[in-house]
């Protein structure tokens, strides 16, 4: 018996992260054609295309003029995604106070004092 199913899709956000880490990959600058063929050729090149210009889109990428087609560069680390990920989050609420008090009350203590230790703050300033 044949099976017919269909492969299964893959969600943007997914390609997304598998475009960044064939970018994060690369040498150097890298065209869509050796990110297409780096995914394994199963995407369709405007496929790529489309992700890559979101990714633009996004401040994820950077891209430069190479002949008659563009180059692509990651922008950040995944560390500096992440943050920029947070960022935008943060930026969408009304009351910016109650969101970061939330996520530090909702660290882990390991956490909260690296947190503290990035901000110059020490963890008993106050205390005594």
């Amino acid at each position: 018996m044949t099976d017919h199913r269909r492969p299964r899709r893959r969600g943007q956000g997914e390609l997304e992260v598998q475009v960044l880490a064939a970018l994060r990959e690369a040498d150097g600058p890298a065209t869509a054609g050796w990110v297409q063929e780096w995914l394994g050729g199963d995407l369709a090149y405007t496929t790529v295309i489309t992700i890559l210009t979101r990714l633009l889109a996004k401040g994820a990428v950077t891209r430069e003029r190479a002949g008659r087609s563009f180059v692509w560069t990651p922008a950040s680390d995944e560390a500096g995604l992440a943050a920029r990920k947070m960022r935008k989050v943060l930026d969408a609420e009304q009351d910016r106070e109650a969101v970061l008090a939330s996520f530090v009350t909702a660290l882990d203590p390991e956490d909260e004092r690296l947190l503290r230790d990035l901000l110059g703050q020490p963890k008993d300033e106050g205390e005594g």
